[in-house]
């Protein structure tokens, strides 16, 4: 079977459809791109007028080869390879006669880069259909063209946007912007359109091959796109705090490019896609959200054996900021939902969030009044939990107060069918121990969601000491059902997410209280690449919750006869606490918080004086990654952590971990063992015992070991 199928017609048009065997979409590879070279033979004989070239998968094509990308070790592999791909897509537009992309599906990366070489560029007018340059989002960048052929179809500043940001454009977007040529109503519409634009430019060349060409807005020596390049590189250093090589990259590429003739321009972008390609980001990025990603999202976690459920509807405990958050996301998947406060007005109100949200999708044009009013007509506010009755899963969202959740869990289990599964919202409390109030352990389960719900990709599923597979794997097809990525952790206390979470924030204040510069605290966790500062997030989060969850922490310590080991951090939390100043919700915590912004508290340096000598952002960096990625290591060192995959995944889309290291163990793999536990002994020694590198880690020193599912 061909990667690209030819079929000439009556009409002298060849369409050549693109349909890479044993692949579910087409990725731009070396088979494909010698199904394009054979079309394009074709294409020169007398009888042929054009060429159409579409798919025959859901999609146009997908992008790159990250299986083939994955496994180059030598610069030179990059560069020759797309060199090669380019070559044949310069033949394709210089070869005299027309030839246009009919876009059926998703055309990203390399699949947009085939149809940027074609003369014209026709697509389904579907909502759902992407178009767009997302290497970035990998840590690569465009690598067949893309930031050659960009600029000179719509300008450097749109260009710059589009390869340095990775956005991605539905196709009604990608028309008013240039970069398609018409919409089509449907395929065969689609195919009619691509036959008469043929038909219609016999003589069909790309702009930048016209004998005048001139980019649109001017190339890069011109003034008024001087002044861009001029602010550019300091915005994207303002933003990514030079962590993404691949964002540079793109720019100086569009420069440089700017200043070149076509294939000049063409071999430099070769150049900076194989830098792209060899960096450390880009394998991070790619073993993790690539790789690990889709591991996850297939199953890798899901008990085997048990068949996949859908859930027609859902009970909610508590109709607070997330009762009502993980309403919308449920009514938005088109599960019923039953949403329960112990008044009517508390209800409603958790329902009018959704209102709320959905108003804002239809000005902006994302959603209907239609689509609007049949998603919140699937929530029902109620205070009668009679209503549980039919629900299959039951999500408790009240206070994270032992007793309170006992209480709610005894009144809904006696409402709900024997085979019905609950489930608490807890950030910290131990499932087992809340299901100790439960009739039904087995059916008992944590589903840990992150505010806001609506925007927050990440659930954390928490297996209890007597949670069943079957449990575990409803719960998880649950969290796919409405378009979340799960990771699964077994029971301890704060889970992996808030424990590991907990490090970050508390190091940072541990630094303030030490006499570090506040400044200096927030713009260490920047540089690291997280995409809050310690400091204000703490506020986000609110200091009263964190020292609430300490002093549960240590009254349940007590009672199992354990010591309880306070973090240097938690003496400050809990001045300001008493000060009154409790966080954003108050409006004051480290910051002022107005609606113009914060700021941080001027007093705070008096309440904790800068020290004479200032450490460097080296060793305050250093301090915030290096207590985060321990302390996820312990957590597969005590078998909180059930697999590399979800300990990488659940840090970055659960508290942001910087995602060019690729996560929270990936960050020690890359490092290498011998040197994380060696630099994590000089913390110790100058900070304490909390940086002792996990024995896990020291192992793997000794023995060249690293963190793998394999």
């Amino acid at each position: 079977m061909a990667a690209v199928n030819l079929q000439l017609g009556d009409d002298g048009i060849l369409v050549a459809t693109m349909d890479l065997p044993g692949r579910p979409m087409n990725v731009v590879d070396d088979e494909l791109m010698a199904g394009l070279a054979t079309a394009l033979e074709r294409l020169a004989g007398a009888e042929v007028k054009g060429l159409v070239l579409t798919s025959a998968k859901g999609d146009f094509c997908a992008g790159g080869d990250i299986d083939r990308i994955s496994q180059w070790t030598r610069p030179e592999q990059p560069f020759e390879a797309t060199l090669a791909m380019k070559a044949v897509l310069r033949k394709m537009e210089l070869q005299g006669k027309p030839v246009v992309a009919a876009i059926n599906g998703h055309a990203l990366g390399g699949g947009l880069e085939l149809a940027l070489a074609c003369h014209a560029r026709i697509a389904l007018a579907d909502p759902r259909l992407k178009l767009g340059q997302p290497e970035v989002k990998l840590g690569l960048m465009p690598g067949g063209g893309g930031t050659v052929r960009l600029p000179r179809l719509l300008g450097i500043q749109q260009a710059l946007q589009i390869c340095a940001e990775g956005a991605e454009f539905n196709p009604a977007k990608a028309l008013a912007m240039g970069l398609l040529t018409e919409l089509a109503a449907d395929s065969d519409d689609l195919m009619s359109k691509a036959r008469a634009w043929v038909a219609a430019h016999p003589k069909a060349q790309q702009p930048w091959d016209a004998p005048r060409f001139r980019f649109p807005g001017g190339d890069a020596r011109s003034p008024a796109v001087a002044q861009i390049f001029s602010i550019a590189p300091s915005i994207a250093a303002q933003k990514s705090w030079g962590n993404y090589p691949a964002v540079q990259h793109v720019m100086s590429s569009i420069f440089e490019g700017g200043l070149l003739g076509f294939d000049a321009a063409s071999a430099v972008e070769s150049r900076y896609f194989a830098a792209c390609a060899m960096s450390q980001e880009s394998r991070n990025m790619i073993g993790t959200l690539w790789y690990q990603l889709g591991a996850i999202k297939k199953g890798a976690s899901r008990p085997a054996g048990v068949p996949r459920s859908q859930l027609g509807k859902l009970g909610i405990l508590g109709a607070g900021m997330m009762g009502a958050g993980i309403a919308y996301v449920s009514a938005k998947a088109g599960i019923e939902v039953v949403l329960l406060d112990t008044t009517q007005e508390a209800a409603e109100r958790g329902k009018a969030y959704a209102q709320g949200l959905l108003d804002k999708a239809v000005k902006k044009g994302r959603s209907t009044p239609a689509k609007r009013d049949a998603l919140l007509a699937r929530i029902t506010p109620a205070t009668d939990d009679a209503r549980l009755h039919e629900c299959e899963l039951v999500i408790e969202a009240v206070f994270e107060d032992r007793a309170i959740k006992a209480e709610v869990t005894k009144q809904a289990e006696g409402r709900i069918a024997p085979t019905a599964i609950f489930a608490s919202n807890t950030s910290t409390l131990p499932i087992s121990g809340l299901a100790q109030a439960s009739r039904r352990p087995a059916n008992f389960i944590g589903l840990h969601f992150f505010s806001p719900v609506d925007k927050m990709p990440l659930v954390e599923i928490i297996v209890g000491q007597q949670t069943s597979d079957e449990t575990l794997a409803r719960a998880f097809d649950y969290v796919l059902q409405i378009g979340k990525t799960p990771i699964v952790v077994n029971d301890s206390r704060g889970f992996y997410t808030s424990r590991v979470f907990a490090t970050y924030v508390m190091e940072g204040i541990a630094m303030l209280g030490e006499g570090v510069h506040p400044r200096s605290v927030e713009v260490a966790g920047l540089q690291a690449g997280m995409p809050m500062p310690p400091l204000a997030l703490q506020d986000e989060v609110s200091l009263s919750l964190g020292l609430h969850v300490a002093e549960q922490t240590a009254k349940d310590l007590a009672a199992e006869g354990k010591a309880y080991v306070e973090h240097p951090g938690m003496s400050v939390v809990r001045q300001l606490c008493g000060l009154g100043r409790v966080g954003k919700k108050a409006g004051k915590g480290f910051y002022d918080w107005s609606d113009d912004g914060k700021r941080l508290w001027p007093e705070l340096t008096t309440l904790y004086p800068v020290a004479a000598q200032q450490p460097g952002q080296r060793e305050l960096i250093d301090r915030l990654m290096f207590a985060q990625a321990n302390e996820a290591a312990r957590c597969v060192q005590e078998g909180v952590l059930r697999s590399v995959a979800d300990a990488n995944i659940g840090s970055i889309f659960g508290w942001g971990f910087a995602p060019f290291q690729g996560g929270a163990l990936q960050f020690i793999n890359a490092m290498g063992a011998k040197a994380f536990v060696a630099r994590a002994r000089e913390l110790a020694a100058k900070f304490g015992p909390r940086f002792e590198p996990a024995a896990i880690v020291v192992q793997q020193a000794q023995g060249g070991g690293r963190f793998t599912d394999a």
